[in-house]
């Protein structure tokens, strides 16, 4: 799944399968700028900032068990935002410190330390990454990937792509090969 947020007509928070279909809201209410956001791939929660509503909160996948983390002037202007382990850590963009706040107790608020022009922040930590099974873009025999002459993008499991074309190209009757 794509997770992603949007703070156009409509503020919200959704998801969908990695080629664009199955579009899904799963916060669409009491938001107002939804900016960073991250994922706890583990227990599948999206913890999210709001930098209009001084916020941090989180939902599961389905946009169930809705709470707030941290809310106040202590975390205006975040942006930026990872989670690792009972953490998460985030970017003040006002002076530039980096903060790790306890994401199971919104009170326990550490800077950490500053850095120049930090913008955004990632944790890189092997239990993180999750184990690749084979999937359907896998690269075939000649080279292209999930047999797409272009672009393959996983759908609405492992099992199932969907070929796409780069731009100026459109995708042949056959679904794989782009002209």
């Amino acid at each position: 799944k794509l997770f992603f947020t949007d703070y156009g007509n409509a503020a919200k928070v959704e998801r969908c399968d990695m080629d664009g279909m199955n579009r899904t809201w799963i916060v669409d209410s009491k938001i107002e700028q939804p900016t960073a956001l991250a994922l706890d791939l583990i227990n599948k929660y999206v913890y999210w900032v709001d930098i209009y509503l001084d916020s941090v909160e989180v939902v599961d996948y389905q946009g169930r068990k809705r709470h707030t983390i941290i809310k106040g002037r202590q975390i205006r202007h975040l942006c930026g935002l990872a989670v690792f382990e009972s953490y998460l850590y985030t970017v003040n963009s006002d002076n530039l410190s980096i903060l790790r706040i306890n994401r199971y107790n919104g009170t326990d608020v550490q800077s950490l330390t500053t850095l120049d022009n930090a913008k955004e922040i990632r944790v890189y930590q092997k239990r993180t990454q999750t184990a690749v099974r084979s999937h359907a873009c896998e690269v075939d025999p000649y080279g292209m990937p999930g047999g797409c002459s272009h672009i393959c993008l996983l759908s609405s499991n492992y099992k199932a792509r969907t070929c796409r074309c780069r731009t100026g190209f459109i995708l042949g009757s056959d679904g794989k090969s782009c002209k």
